[in-house]
């Protein structure tokens, strides 16, 4: 049993019963969840008054939740680590970074969805309280410590994902591509929920912590029968290869504000749920799930880049980007070092807003010509500035191009892979960031190198913006601080990594995997 938990039993028959209930739950813990919570229930009933009343007073109920999580997330940096719910759930450090690298994603979606939602028709207040709900799921999922906790966080993101993705219901791509979504998440889902009942048959327990410290001592064929299923549910968040199969279409058919959070929250949540698995769970197969996560990366990296170049469309370029770029994070998982560890962190962060940032920029073309061909952005920049520089920024910076924060957010994932000999990896993600900047670059010359006369028709059909209209003005701001950051971070990388390695320094399930790679490395 955890130390903690023996400690709770220890002091029972000492504590009253309201102290005791108290030290059993630790609410405190979970209060930015509860915040989203009340955020989501706050735009339900504006709903109920009416599509005036929800658009109205949904964004600001929304940004006030969000804003008011994010605070409360920041308090809980460097806090007392005390598991709640029995110890269903935990506040690390890493948990509250990657909970807040969720949040910060879901306001910006956000602030990129009011017009497109006006413009489509689309109830507002439902919207945003499906997408809270996949938040509230995600940010869950980051720090949940057993699996029931875990599969419940993961359902309530998996099916709230499922609603978003199929939310424009008059358009038969969206429907096409939720069902995809739906069948291919609910195999998965079966998948972990026959590992998780494999890895409670063998300790007896559903804690993750006790469940790794019964495979330390008894590892058997069951355990690496549950290791491939769990490992499966875990490549399916994070689109990796050969689970990637749903994400091109998923992310062509859905609305692209949903397509901005899938690619950013739901990844960031599927490595909080990576590292609290493999790495809390399996440290008897250290050595066999990092070799699995070698092939995946090296898959990942390799058909991701390759497979965009032939792509026409810019959602699903970008689909095939993120397959990739999930390649690239899962160098820093594989290395199991400190350095590894924060650079993962980081990346994370540099994604959310390159990432947004770019789908930004499609919104606002797709708001103004409803096109999604990359042939239809051919010399955008004579009619929209803004739009060309901030795609231009954004994609240098998914390509790692210096002086982008994408460019230092790889240099330190390769820096950790190369110092931990992981010389394929390294040598793979060179090779296809290259490949990856050969078609972001493609389409910057679409929008700049081109002539006036060789303007597509939409160009040449653009009309101009207002951006006083209802819905612009936020999406204006979550464009252009999108892309301060992903041209200024890069200068200032050096305090992210700091706040990166804080995220691995506070959390003692890495420092314990830390210590122990390195005693492997030595002995």
């Amino acid at each position: 049993m955890p130390e903690t938990g023996a400690l709770f039993l220890t002091n029972q028959s000492m504590t009253a019963p309201g102290e005791l209930l108290g030290l059993a739950l630790n609410a405190g813990a979970i209060l930015p969840e509860g915040i989203i919570l009340l955020a989501m229930l706050g735009t339900l009933l504006v709903d109920l008054a009416g599509q005036k009343a929800a658009a109205k007073w949904a964004p600001p109920i929304c940004y006030i939740g969000l804003g008011t999580s994010l605070c409360l997330l920041a308090l809980q940096w460097n806090g007392p680590l005390e598991p709640s719910f029995l110890g269903a759930f935990l506040a690390d450090n890493l948990a509250v970074a990657f909970r807040a690298v969720i949040a910060l994603s879901t306001l910006i979606s956000l602030l990129i969805s009011w017009r497109y939602a006006e413009q489509s028709g689309s109830p507002v207040g439902e919207y945003a309280a499906i997408l809270l709900a996949a938040t509230l799921g995600a940010m869950l999922l980051c720090g949940s410590t057993d699996l029931i906790s875990v599969f419940v966080s993961l359902e309530t993101l998996s099916v709230a994902s499922y609603l978003l993705a199929g939310y424009m219901k008059r358009d038969a791509r969206s429907s096409e591509a939720a069902l995809k979504y739906l069948l291919v998440g609910s195999a998965a889902a079966a998948v972990f929920l026959y590992g998780a009942s494999l890895l409670y048959g063998i300790s007896g327990s559903t804690n993750l912590q006790e469940i790794g410290v019964a495979l330390l001592t008894s590892p058997t064929p069951l355990a690496a029968l549950a290791l491939v299923f769990v490992l499966s549910t875990v490549a399916f968040k994070i689109a990796a290869v050969p689970f990637h199969q749903w994400t091109p279409d998923v992310y062509e058919g859905s609305p692209t504000p949903v397509v901005a959070f899938l690619s950013v929250g739901s990844k960031a949540a599927g490595f909080a749920l990576a590292v609290r698995l493999l790495v809390g769970c399996f440290g008897a197969f250290d050595n066999q799930w990092k070799l699995l996560f070698t092939v995946l990366a090296v898959l990942s990296m390799t058909l991701g880049n390759v497979v965009a170049l032939a792509q026409t469309s810019m959602k699903r370029m970008l689909a095939y980007s993120s397959i990739g770029q999930a390649g690239f994070v899962m160098i820093g998982l594989v290395c199991g070092t400190e350095d590894g560890y924060a650079a993962m962190v980081l990346y994370m962060a540099a994604y959310l807003f390159m990432n947004l940032g770019a789908f930004a920029c499609i919104i606002l073309f797709t708001i103004r010509t409803g096109s999604d061909r990359i042939s239809d952005y051919a010399g955008l920049y004579q009619k929209d500035p803004l739009i060309t520089l901030g795609l231009s920024l954004c994609l240098l910076s998914l390509g790692g191009i210096p002086p982008m924060l994408g460019f230092f957010g790889k240099i330190y994932l390769f820096f950790a892979g190369w110092a931990d000999q992981q010389y394929l990896l390294v040598v793979v993600g060179l090779v296809t960031s290259v490949i990856s900047i050969y078609y972001y670059i493609s389409v910057i010359k679409m929008m700049v190198v081109k002539e006036p006369h060789e303007a597509s028709e939409v160009v040449k059909a653009y009309p101009s913006i207002q951006w006083k209209t209802i819905g612009m003005q936020p999406l204006r701001a979550a464009l252009v601080t999108c892309v301060l950051v992903t041209a200024v971070g890069g200068i200032l990388s050096s305090p992210l990594f700091q706040w990166a390695n804080s995220a691995v320094a506070g959390t003692p399930l890495l420092q314990e995997a830390i210590a122990l790679t390195g005693e492997r490395a030595l002995g």
